[in-house]
């Protein structure tokens, strides 16, 4: 009789065992997805289970239940959950924890989008190319724990979901898309507490390679063309319109990824409740650290933000990565910036390392690690956003969440005084040897407002269209760990070996640190001397 109890007492244990070990197990906590005022996805990953649902409320106490979809993902037991909450209202924070049979995980707090019309301000991170690094397998850990949440918690305190809209990421998520383990053990499980509470929204890298997990752990917004479905997409939030592209081969090229673009630019252009475009794609125009990585496709994107911004005085940027570094520049004669915002775990595209070259455009270049916070003032009546870049240093040199750029651009124009031009004027006759222009100091009515940049024109005729010089400075430009631009007070310009016998008009404009442009100064005049007088 003993023995019979022994062995049942065995038979039952590995039943339980057995039980405990068919019980669905959560492998990706839930992250948030495609986020509007009334509504927001929820997903996450389990061992096993087909029950989807997402308890929540305004409370702790929860108190509602929805139910959603579960989805093979790997030929396995495993399965990807989404529900959808919908009937939520406008900028209102809630609580949730996600349920398949008895796994549950913890409660978490997110906060629903404003309208345009609540003039709301709010933040954005924008980081890219986290992708494993096996010489700093914690890099991305590092950027989102002791860099994002850390900076957040100390620079404005309280909630997490009441600091950061959402997270922007131009692709390079892992570093091989078609493997599995990666999502969770190299992307989810490092930003885990992150994308619990703000949603996340990348765009496809290369390392991705349009594997079909991307497409199976992101639920993005389905407003693209239908038969790219979450290759291209957009998001309002408040006052500022997302815009996801696919760079990639085989689809950078596409006529409908140009032709949807080009539409959503015309709705945006008469939708008065947005004041700023922010594009997101993974291949850079240009890179001052990494020439092969250049994509000449990110161009016509470039060119076709440059003319909406221009034309409708709705100030752009384009977000990139695929170089490892950070850089910051801005088109001369339009309010658009170029925002590179590598890289949060993926190999330093050091100095030196790969063929670089200098460009007008770039006013900052760094082979550094870490993230962009992105300030929007939803303040309609003069509304701005600031850029600000949060470095985590390299292995030469640690910097903890240190501020190593920051630019305010302005959705209204702010124009500075036009300068005085000083010499030469009045048909004076100069050497055909490098003469030099002399403007006057810089002036604006704005406060606080400072001298970024000059531009400078020569030509033969008084309508400017035979130039024999046009030259962009900026106040800065720090290529290769140097100011290149140190000690230019930028208020004179050396031409270029002029000719003989010959009239020339000149002017100048200058830009304050904001992207505004003053006007033309007046056109000035000089000469040069015939070869025998010189």
């Amino acid at each position: 009789m003993k023995k019979t109890n022994q062995l049942l007492l065995v038979l039952c244990l590995g039943v339980m065992k057995l039980s405990a070990q068919t019980e669905p197990q959560i492998l990706v906590q839930p992250y948030l997805q495609d986020a509007e005022p009334n509504s927001i996805v929820i997903m996450w990953e389990t061992t096993s289970g087909e029950e989807s649902i997402v308890e929540w409320g305004t409370t702790e106490k929860l108190g509602k239940k929805t139910s959603g979809k579960a989805e093979d993902i790997n030929f396995s037991e495993s399965r990807v959950h989404t529900v959808k909450l919908e009937g939520l209202k406008r900028f209102t924070e809630y609580y949730y924890r996600v349920k398949t049979d008895k796994a549950k995980s913890d409660i978490y707090q997110f906060k629903t989008p404003p309208f345009s019309s609540d003039q709301e301000s709010f933040n954005i991170v924008a980081m890219s190319d986290m992708q494993y690094d096996s010489q700093h397998p914690d890099k991305f850990s590092e950027i989102v724990n002791q860099g994002v949440l850390r900076y957040l918690e100390k620079e404005y305190g309280g909630k997490l979901p009441d600091n950061l809209a959402m997270v922007m990421i131009p692709g390079d998520l892992v570093q091989s898309g078609s493997k599995y383990y990666q999502w969770k053990e190299h992307f989810f499980d490092p930003a885990q507490k992150l994308f619990a509470e703000v949603p996340v929204y990348p765009v496809l890298g290369n390392h991705e390679r349009n594997s079909v997990f991307y497409f199976k752990y992101f639920s993005l917004p389905e407003n693209g063309t239908p038969a790219f479905a979450e290759h291209w997409w957009y998001k309002d939030y408040g006052n500022t319109r997302i815009i996801g592209l696919n760079s990639n081969d085989g689809y950078r090229d596409l006529r409908e990824q140009y032709e949807w673009l080009e539409q959503v630019l015309a709705d945006t252009e008469k939708n008065d409740d947005i004041d700023f475009v922010f594009a997101q794609l993974h291949h850079p125009h240009k890179s001052e650290l990494w020439i092969p990585g250049e994509e000449e496709s990110t161009g016509k994107v470039v060119k076709m933000l440059e003319t909406f911004s221009t034309k409708t005085g709705k100030p752009s940027i384009h977000f990139f990565g695929h170089t490892h570094g950070y850089s910051r520049g801005q088109s001369r004669d339009h309010k658009h910036l170029w925002i590179n915002v590598a890289s949060a775990g993926g190999s330093i595209d050091n100095w030196g390392e790969f063929a670089g070259r200098d460009y007008d455009e770039f006013t900052v270049t760094q082979d550094e690690y870490g993230f962009v916070m992105v300030e929007v003032d939803g303040n309609r009546s003069d509304p701005k956003f600031t850029i600000k870049r949060i470095s985590q240093g390299n292995t030469v040199k640690s910097r903890q969440n240190e501020l190593t750029d920051s630019i305010t651009v302005w959705r209204l124009e702010k124009k500075p005084n036009a300068p005085k031009v000083d010499s030469p004027v009045n048909n004076k006759t100069v050497t055909t040897e490098f003469t030099t222009l002399k403007a006057g100091e810089f002036s604006s009515p704005l406060n606080g407002a400072f001298h970024a940049a000059s531009h400078w024109q020569v030509s033969e005729s008084p309508d400017f269209d035979k130039l024999a010089l046009d030259s962009w400075k900026q106040f800065e430009n720090w290529y290769y760990e140097e100011d290149r631009q140190k000690e230019d007070d930028l208020t004179d310009e050396k031409t270029k070996r002029l000719k003989a016998n010959t009239t020339y008009y000149w002017k100048v404009r200058y830009r304050d640190q904001n992207l505004n442009w003053s006007d033309w100064s007046e056109t000035a005049s000089f000469k040069t001397p015939q070869e025998n007088e010189k």
